[in-house]
């Protein structure tokens, strides 16, 4: 079992990784069409579909990971005023709804990704693009994200714990 949770913290670390390297190439292509054009060279005309693609691959590879470290949007305001109990119930039913919206998610992202692989679809932005490409990372990454949910669920760890703490562990 040990074997498995390293493995996954890996898979979860590479997936982090591969959010950086995304945003960063972003940023790189963005900063060199600006600079062709202050040139009044014509810029490459892919580059608006690179940029699309990668903050989608961007998001769904950065946010298992931001689960894992209590890094995502939350509003905890109204919470910390409840009650410990009923801030544990709330928490139980946050952790179930979350785990469904990740299910309903794989779902339909499983079905959208093998409709366009079979059909070849192709996403014309600039330079034409297979479909699937855009969609491959996102099934994997809500099954990630549903784990994520269902380890506070079953677990003693609560998304709603001090995340100033987990964040100076990083």
């Amino acid at each position: 079992m040990q074997r498995i949770a390293r493995a996954y913290e890996k898979v979860l670390d590479l997936f982090k990784i591969g959010a950086e390297i995304v945003i960063f190439v972003i940023f790189l292509l963005i900063v060199i069409d600006v600079f062709l054009r202050l040139l009044n060279i014509h810029p490459w005309s892919y580059t608006l579909g690179v940029v699309e693609y990668g903050l989608l691959w961007f998001t769904m590879l950065g946010a298992p990971w931001l689960v894992r470290m209590k890094g995502h949007v939350f509003v905890d305001s109204l919470v910390s005023l409840l009650p410990l109990a009923v801030q544990y119930v709330l928490a139980k039913l946050v952790y179930v709804i979350c785990i469904t919206c990740c299910i309903f998610f794989i779902y339909y992202s499983t079905d959208l990704l093998i409709d366009a692989y079979v059909t070849g679809e192709m996403d014309i932005r600039g330079e034409a693009q297979p479909l699937w490409m855009l969609l491959a990372p996102m099934p994997v990454s809500f099954a990630m994200i549903a784990f994520e949910f269902l380890r506070f669920l079953v677990g003693v760890d609560t998304m709603y714990t001090s995340r100033t703490e987990v964040r100076e562990n990083v």
